[in-house]
């Protein structure tokens, strides 16, 4: 501990003018209260629940550094303050010997308040911002320590500050994190979603290892989780870094919304399935429906491309077996992507099993328009009371056997349907019969 220099001289040579007797005891108020202010923040210092964390915590990195540095600073200040307190007693002590003090008293008290009276041994050791050549002690004023200590000390609170709002803020909230894992990771077991086995499972055991590798560095560096703020002195200015502990939130997360999907694959698996068996089921019934028509276009459509129907979507079938094997095995993980895909699957299948009937059945679909079209002008014809006309009858005649005939000829049949068309357009018209040199190129 520093201890202040031995007293001064009455004969020694005051630092510039000799106070009088008012700017004495300004001085000695004014240095009075700064006595009381840095011993208030030296006690509260000393009592700062993050300096007993630092006392009895196992350190590492950045922070055990900076500890072994703060716990030299902070005995430092203990020895410029008692060095401080010693002066002031002392300057106290000539100014208590007369109600007026002499010439020789103010020239004392002008050394010990103004003049750099107070020795500190080993304060050049300690002290960083001392400096010169190494001694074994340094002469200081009662102002010059009074700075050293409030350098000293706002280095010191702001190490321990920061220390104690990363200790404050991480562990509990890594704390909440890890049970909310646990919680996940039960939930996961029990849809089968573990290590190994699915992808979250892995995700989850990785982030299990995250925060328990992350309490204990923030327990041990707490230092090394802190951002300083932008241009901030004051001691303590800045926030914890919570960057490692955002990632591990975010991940868990993603992991929970895939275990709660496997969840609800759990809970309407069997209707998924049913549903999927009915898609499939009509597919199927569509493709018979669409292979029964190709053989009856075949057998009454003359000269007709028709296209070749897939048959029943075997593969299909045997995914819905390996899905049902999933869900009575209690298999949620595997059977979620798989109901998925399944889904997907199912309704193209079924969509080109609509497509290929209506391929199929457009050869009959052209016939249907064929006759519908030849019975709607007989009708119109017969209400303008043409129905007898021998051209007429002789043509339509001719349409009719084309188009209930097996096998048909669509391209004839829509001929011989438009030659009726004309003449019965004609007749409608008052021009009578077209011939075969006045049809205006029609067929």
């Amino acid at each position: 501990m520093g201890v202040a220099g031995p007293f001064p001289s009455y004969a020694a040579r005051p630092p510039g003018p000799v106070m009088d007797r008012d700017e004495a005891d300004r001085a000695l108020a004014r240095l009075g209260a700064e006595h009381e202010a840095i011993e208030t923040s030296l006690l509260a210092l000393q009592d700062h629940a993050g300096r007993r964390l630092l006392e009895g915590a196992d350190l590492t990195g950045v922070t055990k550094e900076r500890w072994s540095t703060t716990e030299q600073s902070i005995t430092l200040l203990w020895t410029y303050f008692d060095a401080y307190a010693g002066a002031l007693n002392r300057a106290r002590e000539v100014r208590a010997r007369r109600r007026q003090p002499n010439r020789e008293d103010l020239v004392a008290l002008t050394e010990l308040l103004r003049g750099q009276g107070v020795t500190v041994a080993h304060a050049a050791a300690h002290d960083p911002s001392v400096t010169g050549p190494a001694r074994l002690s340094q002469h200081f004023s009662l102002e010059e320590l009074v700075q050293r200590m409030n350098e000293l000390y706002a280095r010191s609170l702001d190490m321990v500050v920061a220390s104690d709002s990363v200790w404050s803020a991480m562990p509990a909230r890594i704390d909440l994190l890890a049970a909310e894992l646990r919680r996940t990771h039960s939930l996961a077991h029990s849809v089968g979603v573990r290590p190994g086995e699915h992808p979250a499972g892995d995700d989850l055991e990785a982030i299990v290892q995250e925060l328990t590798t992350l309490r204990v560095q923030v327990i041990s560096d707490p230092l090394a989780f802190w951002l300083p703020g932008p241009g901030s002195s004051a001691p303590g200015g800045g926030r914890p870094d919570t960057t490692r502990y955002d990632r591990a939130a975010r991940a868990l997360d993603e992991v929970r919304r895939e275990v709660e999907a496997v969840l609800a694959v759990r809970q309407d698996a069997e209707q998924r399935l049913v549903q999927l068996r009915d898609v499939l089921s009509r597919a199927d019934r569509t493709l018979a429906e669409a292979r029964s028509a190709r053989g009856e276009v075949l057998a009454k459509i003359a000269a007709s491309e028709v296209p070749v129907v897939n048959g029943p979507p075997t593969a299909l079938q045997e995914r819905l077996a390996t899905a049902s094997e999933y869900r009575r095995h209690a298999q949620w993980h595997r059977l979620s992507p798989l109901l998925e895909s399944l889904e997907e699957q199912a309704g193209e299948e079924l969509l080109r099993a609509r497509e290929q009937l209506t391929a199929v059945t457009a050869p009959l679909a052209v016939r249907a328009e064929l006759r519908g079209r030849l019975d709607a002008y007989k009708a119109k014809v017969a209400r303008h009371g043409l129905a007898e006309d021998p051209v007429l009858i002789e043509r339509y005649d001719a349409a009719r056997r084309m188009l209930w005939s097996a096998p048909c000829d669509l391209r004839v049949a829509a001929l011989t349907v438009q030659r009726y068309q004309d003449a019965a357009l004609d007749m409608l018209a008052g021009r009578g019969p077209s011939g075969p040199e006045d049809r205006r190129g029609r067929p």
